[in-house]
């Protein structure tokens, strides 16, 4: 037969206070390498959802103070503009070829996107969103 401790509150209040330091003690003990929170709640008297409270209140991080929106924007699909040609002296070596890739990604909303390269026929964009949005 095991003995366990025994606490006796005599007071009307049935609670127990912790003061800020205790639950600090408690969830930095419980943040060490190789610590088991139920043994830890159980020297201490309490239930381990508590320790996860307290933890959640004591070790989260601050909202950002101004709220953050999505806003809608509309979109013309036109043809390119024919690039403005660069001076001689601005002309790039030509041992760089290099095109710069841009991509076109676009929320569907529920966690479906399509992203396609910028240069894509719009027509073919336009039968590619119908079908993922069942229109066809």
């Amino acid at each position: 037969m095991t003995k366990h401790p025994i606490e006796v509150i005599t007071s009307v209040e049935r609670r127990r206070r912790w003061s800020r330091e205790d639950k600090e003690r408690l969830v930095a003990a419980c943040l060490e390498p190789g610590a088991v929170l139920s043994e830890i709640a159980r020297s201490a008297g309490i239930h381990v959802s508590q320790l996860f409270r307290w933890r959640k209140e004591l070790c989260q991080l601050e909202e950002p103070s101004t709220p953050v929106s999505s806003t809608l924007v509309p979109v013309i699909v036109s043809e390119a503009a024919p690039a403005a040609q660069p001076a001689a002296s601005e002309l790039p070596a030509p041992s760089q070829p290099r095109r710069k890739r841009s991509d076109v990604t676009i929320d569907l909303g529920r966690g479906r996107r399509v992203r396609v390269d910028s240069d894509i026929d719009t027509e073919a964009l336009g039968r590619i969103l119908d079908c993922v949005l069942g229109r066809r």
